[in-house]
């Protein structure tokens, strides 16, 4: 029996709720006890609208994937591509923990999978064959998501003058095109925009495949010119 003016319990509220919650503490955090304790209600209530853990996050990502806009009517297939990708950062950036969720499910759901339809039918409508469209989505990876993994990370630097520049000079010996980038790029002394490095990366990989389309890219020419 519901409280009066207490929203009954149903499957959106438990998402909504489970969003929220992995929102402020991560994914790991989201479990159907602490779910029950902000829902007011006992685990077992959970579970009669949810069969478990898994299909908890399924719902979540798609309530995130869902929120993804559609790409602009008119655009080119680059263009629309691209403010796809970035639209998807922005959604995922709202829900740090839906990168893991991507990442660890096993299958695509509908929702998912008719983001991935949404991207192919965009690049279809621009002329792009299957097989290229195929390879695009290869080479989007992750990034179609909006994300992607970093190279490793790099020693820090002392934060004692003195250790600082001994370190530097070890490092300008042993490493020199590292040191060299890191002091003579225009952001030396200064942490990398993600924005701009995502869409730096993005826009090298959107225009390798507009111009192998314009070149009439095919496996057999590919083959052909090796």
């Amino acid at each position: 029996m519901s409280t009066p003016g207490r929203r009954p319990l149903d499957r959106d509220r438990i998402v909504d709720a489970a969003v929220a919650l992995a929102d402020r503490d991560g994914l790991d955090a989201v479990t159907m006890r602490r779910l029950g304790d902000r829902l007011d209600v006992t685990p077992m209530a959970v579970y009669k609208h949810v069969t478990g853990r898994e299909e908890l996050i399924d719902a979540m990502l798609d309530r995130v994937v869902a929120s993804i806009p559609p790409a602009r009517s008119g655009a080119s297939w680059r263009d629309g591509t691209r403010d796809r990708v970035l639209t998807a950062r922005a959604a995922l950036r709202s829900h740090p923990w839906a990168r893991d969720a991507i990442e660890t499910r096993r299958l695509a759901s509908p929702t998912v999978l008719a983001y991935l339809d949404s991207l192919m039918a965009t690049m279809f409508d621009g002329g792009l064959s299957a097989d290229l469209v195929h390879h695009a989505m290869h080479a989007l990876s992750t990034r179609m998501w909006g994300f992607t993994r970093d190279v490793l990370p790099t020693p820090a630097v002392p934060a004692d003058p003195t250790e600082r520049a001994r370190a530097m000079a070890t490092f300008a010996v042993t490493y020199p095109a590292i040191v060299r980038m890191a002091t003579a790029a225009q952001h030396a002394g200064a942490g990398c925009d993600e924005d701009a490095e995502f869409a730096f990366a993005l826009d090298l990989l959107l225009d390798g495949v507009q111009r192998r389309h314009d070149d009439g890219w095919s496996p057999a020419v590919a083959a052909a010119r090796r």
